[in-house]
Parts: structure tokens; sequence; C-alpha cells
């Protein structure tokens, strides 16, 4: 996780809510329908608290009121409401780098800021089904659009991807022949492809989608291509955690995910704070 400017992300998402219903699609399904969760019983759990971070707007960040927000945010509330717990639901935020601790010390119940489920995570902890899987996307001008099939169309076009991140690695390794160029900030990055300095951008979609409307984009860009979830890269997506002691908390969770996305409750907030649509 990392740190963008709120003050500019606010703006951003003010403009973006405006477009939402011409620019927005529905959140993707991750649960079959005829898979059964059942709710546990969580009578005896007298504290639900939550910790996440403030740095990364739109999940986590702190609102113009000082009021920690963002799609995370709510989810946990609408969770704490679908387990009729909202009463012993707290959340709380930290330091990316103390929220391990914090939940290991039961000072917090669950992590809900993107921790990224590995091996040796898994044996600490236990994590729900993903509620959001995050993509890779290219981003050109308007009137610059890729054309299928890419790979050969990248052949002649200089891409930006931001200097040895995930992103970079997902670019080399699906377009092997294709030539990027490496960027220190995602702010370079697009100022060049509004300057028409490179031919696209291959970046996280979330990110890229609300740029795509913000007044620094000046409506100049709009998404290329498919998305790419690359799961061996970006993982299996967003997840929640808790201690494996806390495990039948995570069960609850499921159930509260499950009910959310039948209901529809979980595309509303997913239109609420990505208007366009990163899919």
């Amino acid at each position: 996780m990392h740190f963008r400017s709120t003050t500019i992300f606010l703006l951003s998402l003010a403009l973006l809510m405006m477009a939402q219903a011409t620019h927005a699609a529905d959140f993707p399904r991750y649960w079959d329908g005829r898979e059964r969760v059942s709710k546990p019983d969580l009578t005896a759990v007298k504290r639900i608290r939550f910790v996440t971070t403030v740095d990364y707007p739109p999940f986590n960040f702190i609102d113009n009121a000082g009021r920690i927000s963002g799609f995370n945010i709510d989810l946990a509330r609408a969770i704490c409401a679908e387990l009729d717990v909202t009463a012993i639901c707290q959340i709380e935020a930290r330091p990316w780098n103390e929220l391990q601790a914090t939940l290991e010390s039961g000072e917090a119940e669950a992590i809900l800021a993107g921790l990224r489920p590995t091996t040796a995570l898994r044996q600490k902890y236990a994590f729900t089904a993903p509620y959001m899987r995050l993509t890779a996307r290219f981003l050109t001008l308007n009137d610059h659009q890729l054309t299928d099939p890419i790979d050969k169309t990248l052949e002649n076009k200089n891409v930006g991807v931001i200097s040895d991140s995930v992103h970079q690695a997902i670019f080399a390794d699906y377009f092997p022949k294709a030539h990027w160029i490496g960027y220190p900030t995602r702010e370079l990055m697009l100022k060049d492809l509004k300057a028409k300095k490179i031919d696209a951008v291959f970046g996280d979609g979330s990110d890229l989608s609300f740029w795509i409307g913000s007044p620094d984009a000046e409506k100049c860009c709009v998404f290329a291509g498919r998305p790419y979830t690359a799961p061996q890269f970006l993982g299996d997506g967003l997840m929640i955690a808790t201690t494996l002691q806390n495990s039948d908390l995570a069960d609850g969770f499921n159930f509260a995910l499950k009910s959310m996305e039948a209901k529809g409750t979980i595309s509303e907030l997913y239109l609420r704070y990505f208007p366009i649509d990163f899919y």
C-alpha cells in the first residue's frame, strides 16, 4: 500500500460519482449460487474490531471531516449489519506495518486492508473468500486505442509502467516482445501519456479507473483491451484476515459476503467507489 493525495482523490471521486449511471457495470460475482454457507453462532463474540489503513483511497482514506472512509470501511459496516452485530463492531486505522501485530496481540479481530494471503500467512491467519479481485489494465488516449490482437499492436508501441512494480512484471511476462518504459512515479507516467510521449500505460485498473474521470485527466483517456487478473502476480484477491483462533469470524464474514453479493450490496458499494468500471 502506498500514499496518494487524499485531496486530489476526493475531487476525483466526486466527479466520478456524477458519471456513475453511464460508466459503471455490475460487480462480478464470486460465489456459486448453489454453494451453501452456514451462518455461525457469534453470540459469544464480545467485540469485532477491524483494523485498516488510511493511505489507499478509495479503499481507505480520511475524508474532509477527518473521518475514516472508503470502500473497505463501508464493506465492514455492511458485514456487521448483515450479521446483526453492528453494536459490537469497531473500525480502527493503524499504519500498515502495525496491522499484523495488532491482530496477533488481540487488539483487533480482523484485518481489512488488502493483506495478501501468502503461504506463510495462511499458516497464521484464517482468510475469507475474496471480496474483490484487482486487475491490470491498459490506458490510452481517446484517439489512440489499441486494437486486437494487442500483443501484435504493442510491437510498435511504447508502454509506460511503474519501474520495479508488479505491473512491470506482468507486462514483461505477458508481452515479452513489447517495449516498456519504466517510470519512477505514476504522475510522471500519466503526464507523458497526455503529452503523447508514450502510446499507453499499463497499471492498476482500480487506480486508473478514477484517474480517468479526474480533473487531471481532462477526459483524455480510456481503458483499452481486456482486464488482466494475473493471479500469479496479483494474488487471489482482497480478503479479510482473522487469527486461526477466530476462524468462526472468518466463516461469519463469508456468510455475510455471500448474502451481500446475492442482494447486490457489494455491487452497490463497487459502483459507489468505482463508477468507471475496471473489469
